[in-house]
């Protein structure tokens, strides 16, 4: 039987072997991107895309326009939104599929990727690379000793988690205000 506390702390050795591997430049790049879009678009699947919705209703709570693709009540995107496209390995069909309509639209496009060589990484104006093991994916990336994804969608979570914290020093957004607008009805 595999002994959890060890894999736990394996898991967070790979997650810090990712961090020293992300290039603040990229990560600069998505935040701006996400700071001057109107209103923000994002889609992801599996448990990729959880570490994605987590990050749509942070957006929410910092106070900007967001939509999970999949809800009945997103709206048309269109000129000044920003579609961010999770995909691990840069090139899942159905989401290169909305990537393109958003960009026919005339919306800026990110992509989040595990493998900026996919075909859908390689067309966004913005990319950020999170070199992390993925499913089918063939960047060289920090492997690890997880199943499929694991360590992308980790690192997808707190990565996201520190971009909102950024965003909210950027923006002026108190913790209070976003604790504001976080769900009353529940």
């Amino acid at each position: 039987m595999t002994n959890v506390v060890e894999g736990f702390g394996q898991a967070v050795a790979e997650l810090g072997r990712v961090t020293g591997r992300l290039d603040e430049k990229q990560i600069t790049g998505f935040i701006e991107a996400v700071a001057r879009a109107k209103r923000i678009f994002l889609i992801g699947v599996g448990r990729e895309g959880l570490s994605t919705r987590a990050f749509t209703m942070r957006l929410m709570h910092l106070g900007k326009e967001a939509h999970w693709i999949w809800d009945d009540t997103t709206p048309a995107i269109g000129s000044g939104d920003l579609l961010i496209a999770t995909s691990g390995s840069g090139q899942i069909g159905h989401i290169d599929y909305v990537f393109d309509q958003a960009a026919a639209a005339g919306a800026d496009t990110a992509v989040v990727t595990g493998d900026p060589s996919g075909r859908t990484a390689r067309k966004a104006k913005t990319l950020l690379w999170v070199p992390a093991a993925v499913y089918k994916g063939n960047a060289d990336v920090v492997a690890s000793s997880q199943p499929m994804g694991n360590l992308f969608e980790q690192s997808l979570l707190i990565l996201f988690d520190q971009i909102v914290i950024a965003l909210a020093q950027r923006l002026g957004v108190s913790k209070d205000s976003m604790s504001a607008r976080h769900r009353n009805v529940e």
